[in-house]
């Protein structure tokens, strides 16, 4: 994390000084009027007056003749122009972010500084914007904007309930700094395409050997899977975003904390990865969108976790057990049916969540 000092200098000036004023109190000291040094340095008058005034850079050669002239060496002439060049810049820099400080309103700040991804201080509204840009890696709010707000506010507007743009973001965010660091071989469609069985197979496991051994097959055909907690206000239970063309994230939040919905949202955004293009942002929860090609991913999920030839025995089962004997013969998880049995209206919403296991967010995921 960038330390507080280099995101804001808490009490820098609020104003710049120009090199020109060291070159009033050499006038003074040498006993000099502006003309007379102007003349000594091969300027005109007027150049020399800018250069005072801070209107015109120092150069590089003035510096050179300035020392000639003055006695003070040519590289602390062109420190102080560099220092006003960079004040000037700061002075700046701090006008633009002053029409930045709504924009913290809209964003999760405090459960950032909880998650360690902001810190604690400096706290004056400047310095929050420059610790949120720092996190999302960006330079200006414009930016911010194109690269996270316009996926955050289109996930809001297909989905039936309020999701917060701002947290939206800022869990997108959090996957990305965390799918950094898992190393992943470039993407193989062929690779993951012929993992899927596999990865099928791995729902029958204990969850934390099924996830251990899901990550490690996907980083070897370039997906980067993660999980980072759901934010107040994101709604959101999956994402995938390509990283490079040669690494995907998909991302997690474990939000309802079910191994059904687990398994459905894990096959949903590698639908995604497989399916679609590689410059699209998906976010994903539990309530269809208008996008077409949600429904292709929720669709590729629900057949390859249970085949469509396999459906009408859905309206067989009527017991627990038997639930646990289709899901033996499929190779896959009871919950996952029990799951499917709840949203296609076959079972009510409270019958059979005992064969769902439940899960959490753990050092291990």
């Amino acid at each position: 994390m960038t330390s507080d000092a280099t995101l804001h200098r808490a009490g820098a000036p609020d104003y710049a000084v120009p090199p020109g004023e060291t070159i009033r109190e050499h006038l003074d000291g040498l006993g000099m009027t502006q003309r007379e040094l102007a003349k000594r340095l091969g300027l005109s008058t007027k150049h020399l007056n800018q250069l005072i005034q801070g209107l015109v850079p120092l150069s590089a050669e003035i510096a050179q003749r300035l020392e000639l002239v003055t006695g003070m060496p040519a590289r602390l002439w062109n420190r102080l122009e560099a220092d006003y060049r960079s004040a000037l810049q700061r002075l700046r820099q701090t006008e633009e972010l002053k029409e930045c400080v709504p924009w913290l309103g809209r964003m999760p700040v405090r459960q950032l500084i909880r998650a360690g991804a902001l810190p604690r201080e400096p706290v004056d509204d400047i310095s929050r914007v420059l610790q949120l840009l720092a996190f999302f890696g960006v330079a200006h709010l414009s930016t911010w904007r194109e690269l996270y707000e316009r996926p955050a506010a289109s996930f809001r507007q297909t989905k039936a309930f309020t999701a917060e743009p701002g947290a939206v973001a800022a869990w997108l965010r959090l996957g990305e700094l965390a799918a950094r660091d898992v190393r992943c071989a470039p993407f193989s469609r062929r690779g993951l395409q012929d993992s899927l069985p596999g990865l099928r197979s791995l729902t029958t496991q204990p969850l934390e050997i099924a996830v251990s051994l899901a990550r490690d097959i996907c980083a070897r055909h370039g997906v980067a899977v993660v999980f980072v907690e759901e934010i107040t206000g994101t709604h959101a239970s999956g994402a995938t975003k390509w990283l490079t063309p040669d690494k995907a994230m998909l991302l997690l939040s474990l939000r309802y904390k079910r191994d059904d919905h687990l398994w459905f949202t894990f096959f949903h955004e590698i639908g995604h990865i497989l399916l679609h293009e590689k410059s699209d942002v998906w976010i994903e929860d539990d309530v269809s969108g208008a996008d077409p090609r949600e429904e292709q991913a929720d669709r590729f999920a629900a057949d390859l976790l249970i085949p469509a030839d396999h459906l009408p025995r859905l309206h067989e089962l009527r017991s627990l057990e038997s639930v646990k004997e289709f899901a033996h013969e499929l190779g896959i998880a009871p919950g996952i049916v029990v799951g499917r049995l709840q949203h296609e209206g076959i079972w009510p919403h409270r019958q059979g969540n005992g064969l769902k296991r439940k899960i959490e967010l753990t050092g291990a995921l």
